[in-house]
C-alpha cells in the first residue's frame, strides 16, 4: 500500500478584468518577475511573446517551484493568469497581488486548487 501524498502544490487561476494596459510586453514581464519575487519562488526561464501592435501579449515564467502563464486581450482590457507553485513556504496569493499591483485590473476573479492532495476538501 502506497502512504498518501502531502505533496503542496497550490494552483491559483485568476482572471483580470478592465485592465487599463495589457499591450505593453515590457510592463508583463517586470509584472512576471515581481510575481514571482514575492511569491519566493526562482525564476529559471522567462518567455514572452507579443502579437503585435495594440495585441496582447503571452508569457510563461518557468519557475524552480514550477510555473507562472499570463495571456492578454487588450482589446477587451482581460487578462488569464495562472501560478502553480509547489511547497507551503511560496504564496501564490503574493504573486498575484504583486501582478495586480503591475496590471491594475477593476476586477478579479480567483480560483485556488490544491494540486495533488487527495486527502482534503479543495481550497477555496
Amino acid at each position: 500500500m502506497k502512504p498518501p501524498m502531502t505533496y503542496d502544490g497550490r494552483h491559483l487561476l485568476a482572471d483580470l478584468y478592465d485592465c487599463p494596459v495589457l499591450d505593453d510586453v515590457a510592463l508583463v514581464e517586470t509584472a512576471l518577475r515581481d510575481a514571482a519575487e514575492q511569491a519566493g519562488a526562482t525564476v529559471i526561464g522567462l518567455h514572452l511573446h507579443h502579437f503585435g501592435e495594440g495585441q496582447g501579449v503571452t508569457g510563461v515564467a518557468l519557475l524552480a517551484e514550477s510555473h507562472m502563464s499570463i495571456h492578454s486581450w487588450p482589446e477587451h482590457g482581460y487578462a488569464a493568469v495562472d501560478i502553480f507553485l509547489c511547497g507551503a513556504r511560496h504564496d501564490p496569493d503574493a504573486a498575484l497581488q504583486a501582478l495586480v499591483r503591475h496590471l491594475a485590473p477593476a476586477r478579479i476573479s480567483r480560483n485556488m486548487i490544491r494540486r495533488g492532495d487527495l486527502s482534503g476538501p479543495p481550497i477555496e
